[in-house]
Protein backbone atom coordinates (compact mmCIF):
# COMPACT_ATOMS: atom_id res chain seq x y z
CA UNK A 1 0.00 0.00 0.00
CA UNK A 2 2.63 2.35 1.05
CA UNK A 3 4.99 1.37 -2.44
CA UNK A 4 1.90 2.75 -4.52
CA UNK A 5 1.50 6.22 -2.26
CA UNK A 6 4.96 6.17 -3.21
CA UNK A 7 5.17 5.83 -6.44
CA UNK A 8 2.14 7.71 -6.96
CA UNK A 9 4.08 10.81 -5.24
CA UNK A 10 6.99 10.37 -7.63
CA UNK A 11 4.69 10.56 -10.40
CA UNK A 12 3.24 13.82 -9.55
CA UNK A 13 6.59 14.66 -8.55
CA UNK A 14 8.30 14.36 -12.04
CA UNK A 15 5.24 15.56 -13.79
CA UNK A 16 5.23 19.00 -12.22
CA UNK A 17 9.22 19.15 -12.60
CA UNK A 18 8.54 18.66 -16.46
CA UNK A 19 6.27 21.24 -16.47
CA UNK A 20 8.84 24.17 -15.23
CA UNK A 21 11.16 22.79 -17.55
CA UNK A 22 9.53 23.41 -20.26
CA UNK A 23 7.83 26.59 -18.83
CA UNK A 24 7.73 30.03 -20.79
CA UNK A 25 9.10 32.88 -18.29
CA UNK A 26 8.15 36.56 -19.18
CA UNK A 27 10.38 39.33 -18.47
CA UNK A 28 10.48 39.59 -14.97
CA UNK A 29 10.32 35.77 -14.21
CA UNK A 30 13.35 35.83 -16.70
CA UNK A 31 15.17 38.64 -14.42
CA UNK A 32 14.09 36.70 -11.30
CA UNK A 33 15.34 33.30 -12.66
CA UNK A 34 18.68 35.07 -14.25
CA UNK A 35 19.57 36.71 -10.99
CA UNK A 36 19.93 40.20 -13.24
CA UNK A 37 18.76 43.89 -13.55
CA UNK A 38 16.25 44.79 -15.48
CA UNK A 39 17.83 47.21 -17.06
CA UNK A 40 20.54 44.76 -17.80
CA UNK A 41 17.90 42.12 -19.18
CA UNK A 42 16.42 45.08 -21.42
CA UNK A 43 20.13 45.37 -22.86
CA UNK A 44 20.52 41.85 -23.45
CA UNK A 45 17.36 41.42 -25.23
CA UNK A 46 17.87 44.65 -27.33
CA UNK A 47 21.45 43.46 -28.73
CA UNK A 48 20.05 39.96 -29.22
CA UNK A 49 22.52 38.27 -26.63
CA UNK A 50 20.03 36.33 -24.90
CA UNK A 51 17.06 34.07 -26.51
CA UNK A 52 13.59 35.92 -26.69
CA UNK A 53 9.85 35.55 -28.44
CA UNK A 54 8.31 39.17 -28.61
CA UNK A 55 4.82 37.51 -30.26
CA UNK A 56 2.36 41.15 -29.98
CA UNK A 57 5.68 43.40 -30.72
CA UNK A 58 5.79 44.44 -27.18
CA UNK A 59 5.36 42.27 -24.05
CA UNK A 60 9.14 39.48 -23.84
CA UNK A 61 8.62 36.09 -22.87
CA UNK A 62 11.43 33.38 -22.65
CA UNK A 63 11.55 29.76 -23.02
CA UNK A 64 13.02 28.12 -19.71
CA UNK A 65 14.93 25.77 -21.87
CA UNK A 66 16.68 27.95 -23.46
CA UNK A 67 17.42 30.50 -21.05
CA UNK A 68 19.07 27.59 -19.23
CA UNK A 69 21.08 26.77 -22.91
CA UNK A 70 22.55 29.88 -22.82
CA UNK A 71 23.49 29.69 -19.19
CA UNK A 72 25.51 26.89 -19.64
CA UNK A 73 26.99 27.62 -22.95
CA UNK A 74 29.64 29.33 -21.55
CA UNK A 75 31.74 26.51 -19.90
CA UNK A 76 35.10 27.16 -18.33
CA UNK A 77 37.05 23.44 -18.59
CA UNK A 78 38.41 22.38 -15.25
CA UNK A 79 42.07 21.83 -14.64
CA UNK A 80 41.17 17.76 -14.84
CA UNK A 81 39.56 17.94 -18.16
CA UNK A 82 42.19 20.51 -19.68
CA UNK A 83 44.93 17.48 -18.24
CA UNK A 84 43.10 15.42 -19.79
CA UNK A 85 42.99 16.78 -23.61
CA UNK A 86 46.69 17.52 -23.12
CA UNK A 87 47.27 13.98 -22.42
CA UNK A 88 44.99 13.12 -25.31
CA UNK A 89 46.97 15.00 -28.04
CA UNK A 90 50.35 13.68 -26.69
Amino acid sequence: MKNTNVTEQLTRIEEILKGQAERVMNFNEACKYLNISKSYGYKLTCRNIIPYYKPNGKLIYFSKIELDKWILRGKNKSIDELEAETRILK
